[in-house]
């Protein structure tokens, strides 16, 4: 995880970017929350999922609690981009609709 892990935030007009971690599973969620409430206060948040190698569902639902809190809220939540990997798993678990995901990796 350390340095080869994709995840940062950066406030740009009160904006914030959040790279999800190329190990998206159970182990990163505890940071990956942190990133994911931290950015509930900002008006937009671009999810970077392009270096996502493994995923898990824990990790799925928490991107699709946060994506219908920023919603209730009336934040934005847009995709940099999502890998094959995070594009499969949601098809799987049927949220790709609810996740918002880009069709194909950015």
């Amino acid at each position: 995880m350390g340095g080869k892990r994709a995840m940062a935030r950066e406030d740009t007009a009160q904006a914030a970017t959040i790279g999800l971690p190329a190990d998206c599973r159970m182990a990163a969620q505890a940071a990956l929350l942190g990133e994911l409430l931290g950015a509930l206060d900002a008006p937009a948040t671009a999810l970077d999922g392009r270096a996502v190698e493994r995923v898990d569902t824990a990790a799925l639902q928490l991107l699709t609690l946060f994506r219908r809190e920023a919603a209730a809220r009336g934040r934005a939540v847009t995709w940099l981009g999502a890998s094959e990997t995070l594009r499969d798993a949601a098809v799987v678990l049927g949220l790709t609709q609810a996740l918002d995901l880009p069709a194909s990796p950015a």
